[in-house]
């Protein structure tokens, strides 16, 4: 007999009930389009029925008792058949005649004309089944029997028109499904609920031996990874095609998203033209290996229902979908022929309880990140979804906190005790190479030889905080870009990455440099409070011998000074951890001395030059920052240095003078010229977000100077001396955009032992109290000196000031030698206030401040820089 295929038929799951007539040939109902197909037996469902609700053997019995092999159906058996199980009474009604070999399976539509279920269209409907099973053939075979089975609720179908199918060279015709109807038979009232009609009709030879090529009862599923592999259950052959074999199920490849989602199963392909996805009717689906919640929701994640058909691309989307649940790590769906259709059981095995996760091949990756991500999953069935998101938040960490070639790789091995192993991929930098480029970019020459550069290779790695063994971050290498371009020496700086040359899992990191001119020759002129008006020429060398070593030379030459100073800088000394630095510098600088200029009372030498001092001599520095790791921005900045200068007390034409016209000592040795030498120590620590214009933070200043007694006055002093301000941003304005703050300043100093009249600590002036001629307000062995600053800005590169000064020599100005302030009238104290303008420039901030005295006077004051 031929087989045939219908909506869910069943009664595992709880839907509304329909009713069905259902005409057959014989006794028995299977999945083969052979003649002599075989019954297969059904297990009990939960009520102690068969699927179909009806055992097979009554199936037998209303064969032989009513009808007569070769013989028409009558509508009397079929009533005495209906009555004997208790079905509804208008079904009396329900009958065909003639004789027919083939199965026929048909819900009761609605009337299309009428809009509505009559007996009338009962009677056409039997009529037109009538018709089409006499046509179909005339042998003579078991006759059909009415049979009348109870059924679930169907879904409409989309499709309206006829499909034929290739294989079997079969027609299925669809209706949609009808609306809920009434129909009346002899003051009996149903209700009929939504159902549809799917015929299927052999239009070939009846007796056909081929089997269907959708299911044959082998059993079709994928089995996910388990710790040791990934298995795929094999598909079954298509004996009704051998020449065009069953096509695979094919496993999608994991989304470019990372981590790789859990395992899914495959979706199987659309069957290649010639080849049939036939469809067969699903007489119980049963969920076999679990139970509860998870045998629930099976259920409620299936398509196959019993009362429906299926096929086999719709039991592997059943399978994709109770794997996308998560729960499981095996599922197969294994169909068997019973009467009345196909019993479908899907095997399932539900994942192990979550125990634990063990990370492999990360290095950075912390304990209690592993633990945030996945510790509410500890101690419940592990789901695979849920276990996903575990997976990004490790993908999230690692992209938050820099590692952006960090992730998990592979997917998740599953033991069956529940520990849960991930493999992760950190980005481990294999090597460090630094790569010049010419100005177009380019990394070869026209001959296409590599660019050569100028700077030594280690000169730019020892920048690079990244080194080999590490795991690449972002955020390392955003600064070490930063600090290779802060030497000054490139124009511009790039970084790539490429695969490891042994290792391409790991990264090489490829410094690209352009380099600069780092040679300089500047000629300029500008004004200064304390110099006056000057004109400078200066060389620079950044990278002297590619060692980016500075050279430096510089001669100014203004109205109150003259100087020329040589320096050599190495800013890391080769070799050293620490990043230390040092200066050698040489100079020769003269000029007129605030200390022995100014006041009301002018005192001046005895021919009525003013006082020059000549300062010749040099010394060395170091310094060091005091964080051990030399690539951290440290605080603290230490220095220990030493310098030599011989100082001398000239007129204009050079000549040594040792006093001035009143007679007071000019220099210690009471000579003219001192020897000083002394032992330098300082130390700062630097809190401000900006070293041009700090807006928040904190700079503290401390040092010390400890002369030795040597030469001529045999000098021996120490001198203490500290600056602290502080950086507050505010907002008091609002007419134009830009940080606004209140900037606080406080000094002081004092000079222990022997002093020098021209060491003294000079008071007044663009750098001390505005309002007043430089060194005007007094000179002392100590002092202490204090400004409040408002900065706010007016225009995108011009910003202005409120200021206020004060300072104190505290009473020591009678101290020093000679009392350079006493005999010239300084004051010994000051307060002066103004207003100033900020106009922003390559150099930093042009300052331009005009203050005023509380002695009534008021000066115009320039300077470049903030003052602190």
């Amino acid at each position: 007999m031929w087989c045939v295929e219908c909506p869910k038929i069943g009664i595992k799951m709880r839907l509304s009930a329909v009713l069905v007539a259902v005409f057959t040939a014989s006794a028995t109902f299977g999945l083969s389009n052979s003649a002599n197909c075989q019954t297969s037996s059904s297990e009990p469902s939960e009520t102690g029925l068969t699927p179909s609700s009806v055992k097979s053997s009554n199936l037998s019995e209303l064969s032989t008792s009513t009808q007569k092999p070769g013989e028409p159906i009558s509508k009397n058996a079929t009533k005495k058949s209906l009555q004997a199980h208790r079905y509804p009474t208008f079904l009396e009604n329900f009958g065909v005649t003639g004789k027919a070999e083939s199965t026929e399976i048909f819900l009761l539509p609605k009337n299309p004309s009428k809009q509505e279920n009559t007996i009338g269209w009962i009677e056409e409907t039997k009529t037109a089944i009538s018709r089409d099973l006499g046509k179909i053939s005339e042998s003579n075979q078991p006759h059909n029997i009415a049979q009348i089975v109870e059924l679930k609720s169907c879904s409409p179908l989309e499709n309206q028109q006829p499909d034929r199918d290739s294989t079997t060279n079969k027609v299925m015709g669809r209706t949609s499904c009808p609306p809920d109807q009434k129909l009346a038979k002899n003051g009996e009232t149903y209700q009929f609920k939504q159902a549809e009609t799917i015929s299927e009709r052999a239009l070939g030879n009846p007796t056909s031996s081929k089997r269907n090529p959708a299911l044959d009862g082998t059993p079709v599923g994928y089995v996910p990874h388990s710790p040791r592999d990934i298995a795929q259950a094999p598909l079954p052959p298509d004996n009704s095609a051998p020449e065009s074999p069953t096509p695979p199920v094919d496993i999608p490849a994991p989304s470019p998203e990372a981590p790789p989602a859990p395992p899914v199963p495959r979706t199987t392909p659309t069957p290649p033209a010639g080849q049939s996805d036939s469809q067969v009717l699903v007489a119980e689906v049963v969920v076999s290996g679990v139970e509860g919640q998870l045998e629930d929701e099976v259920y409620r994640v299936i398509s196959t229902q019993p009362g429906r058909t299926t096929t086999r691309t719709q039991l592997q989307q059943d399978i994709n979908a109770i794997f996308a649940t998560g729960f499981f790590r095996n599922v197969r769906a294994v169909p068997e022929d019973t009467p009345l259709g196909v019993r479908v059981t899907f095997v399932v095995q539900a994942n192990p309880i979550l125990r634990g996760v063990q990370i492999t091949g990360q290095e950075v990756l912390p304990q209690t990140v592993i633990d945030e991500a996945f510790g509410d999953q500890y101690g419940k069935i592990l789901n695979l979804r849920q276990f996903e998101e575990g997976v990004k938040k490790i993908n999230k960490w690692y992209q938050d906190n820099g590692y952006v070639l960090g992730q998990v790789i592979d997917a998740p091995q599953v033991s069956d005790d529940g520990n849960v192993t991930l493999q992760v991929a950190e980005g481990v930098v294999e090597g460090v190479e630094v790569r010049f480029l010419n100005k177009e970019g380019e990394a070869t020459d026209a001959k296409g030889q590599p660019i050569k550069g100028n700077t030594r290779e280690f000169i730019i790695t020892r920048e690079v905080e990244l080194k080999p063994g590490d795991v690449f971050n972002r955020n390392k290498a955003e600064r070490d870009l930063r600090r290779v371009f802060g030497l000054g020496i490139f124009e511009d700086v790039r970084l790539a990455l490429e695969p490891g040359a042994t290792d391409p899992r790991k990264a090489r990191v490829i410094v690209n440099v352009i380099e600069k001119n780092t040679g300089s020759l500047a000629a300029g002129a500008g004004l200064s409070s304390a110099t006056g008006l000057f004109g400078t020429i200066s060389y620079q060398e950044q990278n002297l011998g590619g060692n980016n070593q500075r050279l430096g030379a510089e001669l100014q030459i203004g109205e109150r000074a003259t100087l020329f100073d040589v320096s050599f800088t190495d800013p890391w000394i080769a070799g050293d951890p620490y990043r230390t630095s040092y200066t050698v510098n040489a100079f020769r600088r003269r000029s007129i001395s605030v200390i022995f200029d100014g006041g009301d009372n002018e005192v001046r030498l005895e021919n009525g030059d003013r006082p020059r001092i000549l300062r010749t001599g040099g010394g060395l520095s170091f310094t060091r920052p005091l964080e051990r790791n030399p690539f951290a921005d440290s605080e603290w900045v230490a220095s220990v240095g030493f310098q030599y200068q011989r100082v001398s007390i000239r007129d204009r034409n050079g000549n040594v003078r040792a006093r001035d016209e009143d007679d007071n000592k000019l220099s210690f040795s009471n000579s003219g010229s001192d020897d000083l030498f002394t032992l330098q120590a300082g130390i700062v620590r630097d809190r401000r977000d900006d070293a041009l214009r700090p807006t928040s933070g904190s700079l503290l200043r401390f040092g010390m100077e400890q002369s030795v007694p040597v030469g001529s006055g045999a000098i021996l002093f120490n001198r203490i001396r500290g600056s602290y301000s502080y950086y507050l941003p505010v907002r008091y304005t609002r007419f134009a955009t830009g940080p606004q703050t209140l900037a606080f300043n406080i000094q002081a100093g004092t000079i222990l032992g022997d002093l020098p009249p021209y060491e003294a600590f000079a008071l007044g002036g663009a750098n001390s109290v505005r309002g007043y001629d430089e060194g005007d307000v007094g000179a002392g062995r100590s002092f202490i000196q204090a400004t409040a600053e408002y900065r706010f800005p007016i225009i995108s590169f011009v910003g202005a000031a409120l200021f206020i000064d004060a300072a104190t020599d505290l009473g020591t100005g009678g101290s020093v030698p000679g009392d350079p302030a006493g005999v010239r009238g300084k004051p010994g104290s000051g307060i002066g206030a103004g207003v100033g303008v900020r106009i922003q420039s390559p150099l930093g901030p042009i300052r331009i401040d005009y203050g005023f005295s509380v002695d009534g006077g008021s000066r115009l004051h320039f300077g470049i820089g903030e003052r602190f």
